[in-house]
């Protein structure tokens, strides 16, 4: 899984939303044009762009067992997942490529954004199972 981080407070470059039109069509078509080559090569699995984090809802059980849920926006964040990519692909060499890849998408004035893209296997079973 390539999990796409912002940091909510990066002076490096402005919020998404704070992008020039071109620049955020730009940014898009990248995202596209990557979904399509994975897909192409069969290692692409699912894919999502997240909500920008003022939408978020942290759900907690209450005591109650009920759903007891706080609203954002969330100032003390500094970073938020801003997107997913569930690949499969030949190794963890091949996934950093991807992700380096993916790191570089276009920002403003279509300089590289080198956001940071966390990789982390997905375990299909619990490890303890797997080779039994």
């Amino acid at each position: 899984m390539l999990l796409m981080q912002f940091s909510a407070r990066s002076t490096d470059f402005p919020a998404i939303t704070e992008w020039p039109e071109q620049d955020v069509r730009a940014h898009v078509a990248f995202m596209q044009a990557t979904n399509r080559e994975l897909t192409a090569s069969g290692e692409l699995l699912h894919a999502q762009g997240l909500a920008m984090p003022d939408t978020t809802r942290i759900v907690r059980a209450g005591a109650d067992g009920r759903p007891r849920i706080t609203e954002g926006p969330f100032p003390e964040t500094k970073e938020f997942l801003a997107g997913y990519w569930i690949t499969d692909c030949a190794g963890p060499e091949r996934a950093a490529e991807i992700a380096a890849r993916i790191s570089a998408a276009p920002g403003p004035g279509g300089r590289p954004l080198n956001m940071p893209i966390e990789v982390r296997e997905v375990f299909a079973v619990p490890p303890a199972e797997q080779g039994h």
